[in-house]
């Protein structure tokens, strides 16, 4: 009997297991089908600035405060753990140099990007999604208005317009925090922290992270787009949706930097 229960409790886990999975892969691959679709169907009319111009201020604006603290801190501790790491070699005149290059190449996108999946990307499947529950969409598509091309392609585009520059503006608070930890709290001169700077920071290396700062905001808020689309179950659904959003497009931006920064070493950019 034992037995039984434990062979009927591992079958059951293992539905389970190959349920989630099927899941997983349905929902990659209805994401990539949409991230091909979106792009055609911003091409296709009406075409709606006034909706767009909303999202871009939603996107931009909104994140605005959370990126700039997010990236004051952000460089402060790079430069305290610089400090303390090259000073154990007497090259404390690295550290300027060193802070700006892991930002621009690397820091700066994807905790910019992370902080709009966190802000952004959670109230886009939270709207999104209550509309949904709602029976608002259903009333845009009784109405013959193309509610993915309404609701998922001014987001999408905002998110890929919008965080390079917040990106942007990550990289510039956050190397200020650093320099202010650097010169005010421990000492190091000015000219000592921005000497190196321009030596071992390329334009290359800024154009590199504003890349993948514009792939990072469109994924992201498609992946949001899409999770509110498709949330069902009234408000307990719309909750689960809004945490698929925020872990899945959390995943998507850990997972798309290794490839994009491996496909960069592989061109040699």
């Amino acid at each position: 009997m034992a037995t039984s229960t434990a062979e009927s409790g591992f079958s059951l886990a293992v539905e389970d297991v190959g349920r989630r999975t099927v899941r997983t892969v349905e929902d990659l691959g209805a994401t990539f089908l949409l991230a091909l679709k979106v792009p055609l169907m911003a091409l296709r009319r009406p075409w709606r600035a006034g909706l767009l111009l909303q999202q871009l201020e939603t996107v931009g604006v909104g994140s605005l405060f959370i990126v700039t603290i997010t990236g004051f801190f952000v460089g402060a501790v790079l430069s305290l753990q610089g400090l303390h790491a090259f000073g154990l070699f007497n090259a404390q005149t690295m550290v300027g140099a060193t802070v700006e290059l892991s930002l621009a190449r690397e820091l700066a996108p994807v905790f910019a990007a992370l902080m709009l999946a966190a802000r952004t990307g959670s109230a886009i499947a939270t709207e999104i999604g209550t509309m949904r529950v709602t029976e608002q969409i259903d009333a845009l598509e009784t109405m013959a208005v193309d509610s993915r091309q309404y609701l998922v392609v001014p987001r999408a585009i905002a998110g890929m317009v919008m965080l390079p520059l917040l990106t942007l503006i990550f990289n510039a608070v956050a190397l200020f925090g650093a320099y202010l930890v650097a010169v005010a709290s421990a000492g190091l001169s000015g000219a000592d922290f921005e000497a190196r700077i321009p030596m071992f920071t390329d334009p290359s290396d800024i154009i590199q992270g504003l890349v993948k700062a514009a792939i990072f905001g469109y994924v992201v808020c498609l992946i949001a787009a899409q999770r509110g689309y498709h949330a069902e179950g009234g408000a307990a659904g719309v909750g689960v949706a809004t945490t698929r959003a925020v872990v899945g497009g959390a995943i998507s931006i850990l997972a798309l930097d290794y490839c994009l920064t491996a496909l960069a070493q592989a061109l040699h950019i």
